[in-house]
């Protein structure tokens, strides 16, 4: 009982932390002046959003598939890397990054018993 607890669990964090991913990839497809500004500000041309969207989206995709979702995880984990060095560089607070990366893997771990004897949880002794 407590397995699929956790398993479904580790499902809606991962659909949670997906659905941010896909909200944030969706503003990269219009051209706002939302997005025009946050990309000056990175020091990011405009011509790069579209592309960066369809990245993120791929990466989500790839997590959201069982038979794919390590792979999803380590990809989502690198493109997050990417938008921590770009924020870190000018200033910009990371926290929010830091966390979902840890949501990233923490959905997965919940709900993929594969990974729980490469990645143990330790009690205290």
């Amino acid at each position: 009982m407590a397995s699929k607890k956790l398993t479904w669990t580790g499902r809606v964090i991962s659909i949670l932390v997906s659905a941010m991913f896909i909200f944030s990839a969706s503003f990269k497809f219009f051209d706002s002046p939302q997005l025009k500004e946050g990309f000056a500000h990175l020091g990011l041309p405009d011509r790069m959003a579209k592309p960066l969207g369809i990245l993120e989206l791929s990466c989500v995709v790839i997590y959201l598939i069982p038979q794919t979702a390590v792979i999803g995880a380590i990809l989502l984990t690198g493109y997050l890397g990417g938008a921590i060095c770009s924020h870190w560089r000018v200033g910009d607070p990371v926290y929010t990054h830091i966390v979902l990366g840890i949501l990233i893997w923490l959905g997965l771990w919940l709900r993929e018993d594969r990974l729980k004897p490469l990645m143990p949880l330790r009690g205290s002794a």
